[in-house]
């Protein structure tokens, strides 16, 4: 038996976590309370942990993982849900997409290079309304993930 540092109860060892540098071997606090405080740490940090997880998402061996995921069975279908997900909750969006690539396709609307650097490569059309699906801006892949990126950071 031994009594929790937080919440001062008297619990058996394995309700404490194992930890070599300790003299009995166990933490001084529960699990129970050792999980509140992992748990509060984390909420009040929570923009230092998102920016941790999205750094650890880039590393090239997470990148190629996810790669060949994808390519698997069970990454494909998994990719559908998602996209099936995404298409249900944004219906407005969707339907401007598919007018904006109908209209290419009719050549009622042409591809333009990109607004910020004239490139022609991957170009996008992103909608500023999506009640108006034609009235779009053409950005590049790498532009169009920018304007995103900071119109995300400014509804934060």
């Amino acid at each position: 038996m031994k009594t929790c540092l937080k919440c001062g109860e008297e619990k058996p060892l394995d309700s404490f976590y194992k930890h070599p540098q300790m003299l009995d071997g166990h933490l001084n606090k529960c699990k129970e309370c050792a999980k509140k405080d992992i748990i509060s740490n984390r909420l009040e940090k929570i923009d230092y942990y998102k920016k941790y997880e999205q750094s650890r998402a880039s590393l090239p061996h997470r990148v190629e993982a996810r790669r060949l995921y994808a390519g698997t069975l069970n990454g494909r279908e998994a990719l559908n849900r998602g996209k099936r997900s995404w298409i249900s909750r944004n219906l407005e969006k969707r339907k401007a997409q598919s007018i904006v690539a109908c209209a290419i396709r009719d050549k009622e609307l042409v591809r333009l290079p990109c607004e910020v650097c004239g490139a022609t490569e991957r170009i996008h059309a992103h909608h500023n309304d999506y009640s108006d699906p034609l009235d779009v801006r053409w950005l590049c892949a790498k532009h169009h993930s920018e304007l995103h990126k900071k119109l995300r950071y400014n509804n934060q």
